[in-house]
């Protein structure tokens, strides 16, 4: 007799695989037609469910996987920190993919999740298309997400506003008079950075001044990279008057440039970044940020995971957009006469 597995059923019922999970786990959310297409396929492979269900319940890890472009930047550790210590209190041990800000590396650390090594995944600023992770999730993979909206119902999603924060930080500096607004943004292929130079556009353009691509650079979301990037602008010969960093670590960069061309943090430059990291409210001039909740982040997306994972994944909310909140400090702290 042919040994069957859940997958199997799953097929033979034309459903997926997280599908024939939650039935035999007497989920709500499995329809009666739905419930009767997989007994009918269990029944007709000679199985029973507790058969098939005590068969997937015995393939757990008690592991997740978390991808992170870059481990060594302070806002990618502080969620993973609180994405381990959440899983540590409800049993689970994680594994750090960290990507290098190499983007294959995200499909070569998908295969822990492909071969069962993790019984769930964390994309944290995924690199992964929306189309890319949704059709792991159709065949029955648990995938969670930090940075990024997804619109599928079995995708648990916690994010902030990227664009109303970039909103935010340009209509600060318009109010301090500030005409020319750079901005620094990371990775050409992270979503936070795209989605924070729309907010950068559409804060210029509701305040009614021109966007100018001359005023961008890119600094992957790095201090060197930042420090290069704030001097090739300076090398245009273009006028601005403050600097818009997509985090704290560009920033950085920026104060460390000005420094060197000595000019003036906030009277000659102001600068704005994004994650409130430490170092921000230590140097001088403190630096002004937009603060997220990083490590309740981490905390929130690893516990909806597991929640799913154990198939409760609809006994409250799945997506969740946190606030962020612009701290003025003293780097962009000055009006302009």
């Amino acid at each position: 007799m042919r040994d069957y597995k859940i997958s199997d059923i799953a097929k033979m019922a034309n459903v997926s695989v997280a599908t024939v999970s939650r039935m035999l786990n007497n989920s709500a959310s499995v329809t009666e037609k739905t419930r009767r297409k997989v007994l009918e396929a269990i029944e007709k492979a000679n199985y029973t469910p507790n058969a098939v269900a005590k068969n997937l319940r015995s393939k757990k890890t008690m592991a997740l996987a978390v991808q992170v472009p870059d481990i060594g930047v302070s806002y990618f550790a502080d969620i993973v920190k609180g994405i381990e210590n959440m899983a540590s209190s409800l049993n689970y041990k994680i594994f750090i993919c960290d990507l290098q800000n190499q983007k294959e590396k995200a499909y070569e650390y998908m295969s822990l999740l492909l071969n069962r090594t993790v019984d769930g995944m964390i994309l944290v600023t995924p690199d992964l298309t929306d189309e890319e992770i949704v059709s792991y999730v159709d065949q029955g993979y648990k995938i969670g997400v930090i940075g990024r909206h997804i619109d599928h119902r079995e995708i648990p999603c916690v994010y902030t506003d990227n664009v109303k924060m970039g909103k935010e930080v340009v209509s600060h500096l318009i109010s301090q008079g500030h005409e020319r607004i750079a901005f620094l943004s990371g990775f050409a292929h992270a979503i936070d950075s795209y989605t924070r130079l729309e907010g950068y556009m559409k804060g210029l353009r509701d305040a009614g001044y021109p966007f100018l691509p001359e005023l961008i650079e890119n600094g992957d979301f790095n201090e060197d990279k930042g420090y290069e990037a704030f001097k090739r602008l300076i090398a245009k010969n273009v006028h601005f008057t403050a600097v818009f960093a997509a985090n704290d670590e560009m920033a950085l960069g920026v104060y460390k440039a000005c420094q060197e061309l000595n000019i003036k943090i906030p009277e000659e430059m102001a600068v704005v970044g994004v994650d409130n990291t430490r170092i921000t409210n230590y140097i001088a001039p403190k630096m002004s940020t937009v603060d997220q909740p990083k490590y309740a982040m981490g905390a929130l997306i690893a516990e909806k995971l597991i929640d799913q994972i154990n198939d409760n994944i609809y006994r409250d909310q799945r997506v969740f957009k946190v606030d962020s909140t612009l701290i003025i400090r003293e780097s962009s702290n000055y009006k302009r006469k």
